[in-house]
């Protein structure tokens, strides 16, 4: 695109724009909130009802399975019904499942709610990160479309905060208010997302044209900006470069994701092929360096370094969901400015070492017959170093990256596969990490990580060229072997 490169000269980020991508991002926290409250509620629920381990890694991890599902069905939903009302369903699943899993009488009833939230899990994890990128300007998209990430951030938190106080009542009704208070903010977002507009892209891939121009006018600083992010967006849709607002629903241009499976996977292009290969991947690594384990699993890995009642072991998680939500703030200022290649390499690079330490220090504990004070500690702080370095570059560089590279007809379908990987490798994490730790002891599963995390930086070296400051019509580009000069990466 000639034009594309123009599209960042936006001085000041669009307060519409944010406004619309704060409210597509709120299903975001809810879904970080079913993470983070089964940590704590999983120690209630087993001592109520008595599940076994491997039923708590079952409860644990379905959840993902099920996201994969939503995942996969959440791209051609997208392109049919709209970005926007995909959204609005996934919240619906939310209110849904937590109705479910606060009613809770036994696990089967629980196991039913979880994977309805675990659909919508994987509409929100779809849908919402492509919202955020296709409204945004390009100046400020690796700002905006990291918002999803630092909501999930939020959610886990307030899961845990959630864990700590509600804790304290009862045994029987404490866990089931953890579970179910989720159907509060789910109604409320419901509401809320009615207040959105569309996807401008999206509206243009239908053909409507006039309300596509009157969305980026609303989310474009200058109508310069808005004419020139909608010739780019039009051309890329396959329209004229010379047709106007004046065209609208034409259906004939209008396009519902046919088509789009053969183009990703039969006959793609090198472009697309190295697009695809890049969102799978930097999905499959995200959770293959282990985060899941440690904010599933975190009153675990405590408990097994040295901490022993339940409010100690509930405070130090906490301080794990302060430090995730600290640092993804952070990020949010560095996508645009630092780019999201050099935030790979630092944030890989730091988790090496962190779960390096972590290893070697719960090492240390398993074979000491006495409790190490040091060992403790340093156990915790290589957790939050751990979490730390993931949340300022791999959390949120991945969801953002996912969201922007495709060509605007493969977006919604082609980011769904790389968050179905994402949900794969998350429930396969979440539900055999007891097991794996029972096998190679919980010191060496965090070297295994580690391990992965080696392989992730060497991918993310070789096969993700930077896009930090590139209009979503100029990806192809970035990825084709004109564009690799560009970035400075030899791709093969």
């Amino acid at each position: 695109m000639e034009k594309g490169g123009n599209e960042d000269q936006a001085s000041t980020l669009n307060k519409y724009a944010l406004g619309c991508v704060i409210v597509a991002s709120m299903v975001a926290i809810i879904s970080g909130y079913d993470t983070g409250v089964m940590s704590g509620a999983l120690l209630f629920i087993k001592e109520d009802i008595g599940i076994s381990d491997t039923e708590q890694e079952i409860l644990a991890g379905i959840l993902n399975l099920c996201a994969l599902v939503g995942c996969l069905v959440a791209g051609r939903t997208s392109d049919y019904i709209g970005r926007r009302y995909t959204i609005l369903l996934a919240s619906s699943l939310f209110l849904i499942g937590a109705v479910f899993m606060g009613y809770g009488p036994n696990y089967v009833i629980l196991m039913i709610g979880r994977c309805v939230c675990g659909v919508g899990v994987g509409f929100a994890l779809t849908t919402a990160p492509v919202y955020a990128a296709e409204i945004s300007s390009a100046s400020y998209r690796g700002f905006l479309s990291s918002l999803p990430e630092l909501c999930i951030g939020l959610g886990i938190f307030t899961g845990y905060i959630s864990n700590y106080f509600l804790g304290k009542l009862a045994l029987k009704l404490g866990w089931r208010l953890m579970l179910g208070l989720a159907a509060i903010p789910s109604l409320g977002l419901t509401l809320g997302i009615l207040t959105m507009p569309e996807s401008p892209r999206w509206l243009v891939m239908q053909g409507r044209l006039r309300d596509a121009k009157n969305v980026l006018l609303e989310v474009s600083n200058t109508t310069e900006e808005a004419e020139l992010r909608f010739r780019d967006i039009i051309v890329a849709a396959g329209f004229d470069e010379n047709c106007n607002d004046e065209v609208v629903n034409q259906p004939q241009k209008s396009h519902q994701g046919e088509g789009v499976w053969k183009e990703l996977f039969l006959r793609p292009t090198p472009p697309v092929r190295r697009m695809l290969i890049a969102a799978i991947g930097i999905h499959f690594f995200e959770h293959a360096t282990g985060i899941e384990a440690v904010m599933l699993y975190s009153p675990r890995i405590f408990k097994k370094a040295g901490v022993t009642t339940k409010d100690k072991l509930l405070l130090a998680t906490i301080g794990v969901g302060l430090t995730k939500i600290v640092f993804l703030s952070i990020s949010t200022f560095l996508l645009d400015r630092v780019g999201r290649r050099r935030l790979l390499q630092i944030s890989t690079t730091g988790m090496i070492f962190g779960l390096t330490i972590l290893g070697f220090s719960l090492t240390i504990v398993d074979h000491s017959s006495k409790k190490l004070l040091w060992a403790l500690s340093l156990s915790i702080v290589a957790t939050y170093t751990f979490v730390a370095f993931y949340n300022v570059g791999l959390a949120p560089v991945t969801w953002v990256y996912s969201s922007e590279v495709f060509p605007l007809r493969l977006r919604a379908q082609g980011n769904s596969i790389g968050v179905a990987v994402n949900r794969g490798m998350n429930a396969a994490i979440s539900m055999s990490f007891i097991s794996i730790y029972k096998a190679i002891t919980i010191g060496g599963a965090f070297f295994l990580f580690a391990g992965m995390s080696v392989l992730a930086w060497v991918f993310f070296y070789f096969c993700l060229p930077e896009t930090k400051g590139k209009s979503l019509e100029e990806m192809e580009m970035v990825f084709s072997k004109s564009g690799d000069k560009n970035v400075g990466i030899e791709m093969n």
